[in-house]
């Protein structure tokens, strides 16, 4: 039998399928943490419109006390309440009785706070705690809190994603006899199989996904080599400005990273059921990689930790018998 035919109908016993595994076991351990953070939040911010929605609050109005108070002394009051920061720009609403914001600058960075228009009272943070805590989490998800460098090094694991996929689907074949089994999730077995089951089956139906997610958010970390890659395949010319096949394809990449299904011609846009639809599809398969993380460390315990652990307790445990003996 050659070697393609044994993997074919028994790749477990090909070395290309013992290597492989080992290579995305301890593949998917190194990164896994770092997966499972990306995984979580992107689905969480492919809802980011509601929550900024959710998390922005009514305007402020204020009592009439009085006239009301000027920018200049509006900003005279500003300075006192924080010494040695630099007042950036004073904001009135429509409504003159609404709290007037007032941008500062300092040593510990930017403040934006509220000021009663007629007592100049400091009424608090002009940004609520949900709306930061949103614009954190975008942040988080789309730079690692480390700007440019978290993005590349985004984009950089968006690659080792494709390779965990890569490697997943090579595992995942279980024999031509076999393969329909491996769709589905079987019943009435151990809990350790079951974890196998649901395993290959989440990295089989999601595989399409992890491979989008991977392919966009590795261009949206380091788009450069992605823009020159395609001058490679098209070269620009006059004749082709603004018609490359290849910058349509880019061009879908970052739409679909987001679920924005509209931006490559299916009207989908704005509030309604398609909407609601594919940000939902979106959300559920961006949890995938966070499934298998999950998954897999669980066979990673079985397979290599416990083993490991039970030899190491079981003569300690051995040990204290004896001494409890004599």
């Amino acid at each position: 039998m050659t070697h393609w035919q044994r993997w074919i109908s028994h790749p477990q016993t090909t070395w290309v399928r013992k290597a492989t595994f080992q290579l995305h076991m301890w593949s998917g351990i190194g990164v896994g943490l770092y997966v499972l953070l990306v995984s979580v939040t992107g689905s969480i911010v492919v809802y980011r419109n509601e929550l900024y929605t959710a998390a922005t609050r009514d305007p402020i109005i204020v009592a009439q006390s009085g006239p009301q108070l000027s920018d200049d002394e509006l900003k005279a009051a500003a300075t006192r309440a924080y010494p040695g920061y630099t007042i950036i720009e004073v904001s009135r609403g429509q409504n003159p009785d609404q709290a007037v914001s007032i941008s500062l600058n300092g040593r510990t960075g930017r403040k934006d706070r509220l000021f009663d228009p007629y007592t100049s009272k400091d009424l608090g943070a002009s940004t609520p705690l949900g709306l930061r805590l949103v614009s954190k989490l975008l942040e988080l998800h789309d730079d690692l809190f480390a700007g440019n460098t978290g993005r590349s090094i985004n984009g950089i694991g968006a690659l080792l994603l494709i390779v965990l996929a890569s490697t997943g689907i090579v595992v995942w074949w279980p024999g031509i006899k076999a393969w329909r089994r491996s769709l589905i999730v079987h019943r009435n077995v151990g809990w350790r199989r079951f974890t196998w089951d649901l395993h290959s089956m989440i990295g089989f139906w999601t595989l399409g996904f992890i491979v989008l997610f991977g392919l966009s958010g590795a261009y949206l970390g380091n788009p450069q080599p992605f823009q020159d890659l395609a001058d490679r395949i098209e070269p620009p010319t006059d004749a082709n400005a603004g018609i490359r096949t290849v910058d349509q394809v880019i061009y879908w990449l970052a739409y679909l990273h987001f679920g924005r299904i509209n931006g490559i011609g299916i009207p989908c846009s704005g509030p309604g059921l398609c909407d609601q639809t594919t940000k939902a599809i979106w959300a559920v398969f961006g949890l995938a990689p966070a499934a298998m993380f999950v998954t897999g460390a669980i066979m990673w315990w079985n397979r290599v930790l416990r083993p490991r652990w039970q030899a190491f307790v079981r003569p300690t445990l051995q040990m204290g018998v004896s001494h409890d003996g004599h």
